[in-house]
């Protein structure tokens, strides 16, 4: 059964004539996207903001404001948005959030986005990202020898991605959290792609349109690095936290790659929130269990930072 907070704002989106995200031209989407997470933001937690790059990629910086006499966890975070939405901007409160929180610094991401740059140009950029924390986290206040990498939808497939690419590097990640990701290889591959295809925030024609936008007209990822439950070896990855609702027509890739960790010996935990669809985590505004989520979130990462 849907969440009743839940329902009621699907219901209302029915009612109010939104157009779906697949049927947009890029441009108006992502306004379209903004507009939506304006509307769902918490209050802006108060920490220290910075931009900079990092690795040839733009990054911001979030610092908690209480003091430490020790260099800091670090988080590497990738935001949502089918690899063709989304910005620093977008997910600025979910990052101040995750920042103040878990008593970490946060460093998200600004990868280049599809169809302007299509696969594997996100991967590049965030593995580039990746790569200089790991070597570069004092700068920042950061300890190199406490990383996790953590996203959101798209975000959470390159999160997993770069835990795959960590271990080749031999970067020691403490931490991969994967918030409802992507990881097969295209929309129709898994049952709940046709079971939640429309009527729950993001539908199966969306993630066609944007999987075509990234991958290209085929629409297919070709390798692991654009759908993890390609790789041939999963052993040996950081300690994995995938967070799903029971609704999210991304639901079944959680479940499946969650499966296949564990069956590669990979500390898993799979938390599927019951009657909540995709998109919840940033919606704290409206959803009381979206604030949960995002608690169980900072509190997974505090611990595995510490």
């Amino acid at each position: 059964m849907l969440d009743i907070q839940l329902k009621g704002l699907l219901e209302g989106l029915a009612t109010s004539g939104a157009p779906d995200l697949g049927d947009l031209p890029p441009a108006a989407g992502r306004e379209m996207y903004r507009q939506i997470f304006a509307a769902g933001d918490l209050p802006p937690a108060d920490v220290q903001v910075v931009e900079r790059s990092g690795g040839g990629v733009p990054l911001r910086v979030y610092t908690p404001r209480s003091k430490s006499a020790t260099a800091r966890g670090v988080v590497l975070f990738l935001h949502g948005g089918g690899f063709v939405l989304g910005n620093l901007d977008i997910y600025d409160s979910t990052c101040r959030a995750l920042c103040a929180d878990s008593d970490c610094i946060v460093v998200s991401v600004d990868y280049r986005l599809a169809p302007e740059h299509p696969f594997p140009a996100a991967v590049e950029d965030c593995h580039a990202a990746l790569k200089w924390l790991a070597a570069n986290a004092a700068e920042i206040c950061g300890d190199p020898q406490r990383l996790a990498v953590c996203g959101d939808s798209a975000g959470g497939n390159l999160a997993a991605v770069l835990a795959l690419m960590a271990r080749a590097d031999g970067i020691a990640l403490r931490q991969q959290v994967l918030i409802y990701p992507v990881t097969s290889a295209a929309p129709g591959d898994l049952p709940s792609h046709t079971e939640f295809a429309e009527g729950y925030v993001l539908s199966r024609k969306a993630m066609q349109t944007f999987t075509q936008h990234y991958f290209g007209g085929a629409g297919r990822a070709p390798d692991w690095r654009g759908a993890p439950l390609l790789a041939g070896n999963l052993s040996g990855l950081a300690p994995a936290l995938i967070l799903v609702g029971s609704y999210d027509v991304l639901r079944d890739d959680s479940v499946v790659y969650a499966d296949a960790l564990i069956a590669a010996g990979v500390p898993t935990t799979l938390v599927e929130y019951r009657g909540l669809s995709h998109g919840f985590i940033n919606m704290g505004a409206f959803l009381s269990a979206g604030r949960l989520a995002l608690d169980q979130v900072t509190g997974a990462l505090r611990r595995a930072l510490a």
